[in-house]
């Protein structure tokens, strides 16, 4: 039990709540700041239950090994490593959001609102969906500062499968919005969700 409130435990355990805290903390405030407060409403937390107890998982496993292999939870490049991957994560994904501006929503928009563009400047020269490669980097990142070789890999899944359904689903409505000019930006530019096109 000592090992959960070492150096190591504290250390980890403080920078990933501080990354959860931060993360939709910040998600919340940008979309209030983008779309203001009468169209905003607790679900841009990005809490779900399965969000939730993903987390809660990945916490209960990192006790359980620092419990029992207390030196697996010791290798600090791949601890430091995670750590960039969520502060590289969050850039990516606020800067994604802060470029689209108001034409970024936490749902997918089934009908064309006078406000939506085609955003293809910034970091959507690079990524047609950066905020998604933002979000697997940084989730994948917290299990990898936590040295949670179990969720690292688990997380890796469900978010790149996630996103592998929603990738096509959000498209063909982006096709209908946009038409040719998004079907030609989609040939030139990757969707930023790796192997998924």
């Amino acid at each position: 039990m000592k090992e959960i409130f070492s150096d190591t435990g504290s250390k980890q355990l403080t920078q990933m709540f501080l990354a959860i805290i931060f993360f939709h903390t910040s998600e919340y405030i940008l979309a209030l700041a983008i779309h203001g407060a009468s169209r905003v409403t607790l679900s841009s937390l990005l809490i779900t239950k399965h969000y939730a107890f993903a987390m809660l998982i990945s916490i209960l496993e990192y006790l359980i090994e620092i419990t029992l292999f207390p030196n697996l939870k010791q290798r600090w490049w791949i601890s430091n490593s995670g750590l960039i991957m969520v502060i590289l994560g969050e850039i990516i994904r606020k800067t994604a959001i802060i470029t689209a501006g108001r034409s970024f929503t936490h749902l997918i928009k089934i009908r064309r609102k006078e406000h939506h563009r085609l955003v293809t400047r910034g970091v959507y020269r690079i990524a047609r969906h950066p905020s998604y490669a933002g979000f697997l980097v940084w989730s994948v990142g917290t299990q990898v500062m936590l040295c949670n070789p179990v969720s690292a890999v688990a997380f890796a899944v469900v978010v790149w499968r996630f996103f592998a359904e929603r990738v096509p689903y959000e498209e063909h409505y982006l096709k209908q919005f946009f038409g040719r000019q998004y079907v030609e930006y989609a040939q030139r530019v990757p969707s930023g969700v790796p192997f998924v096109n």
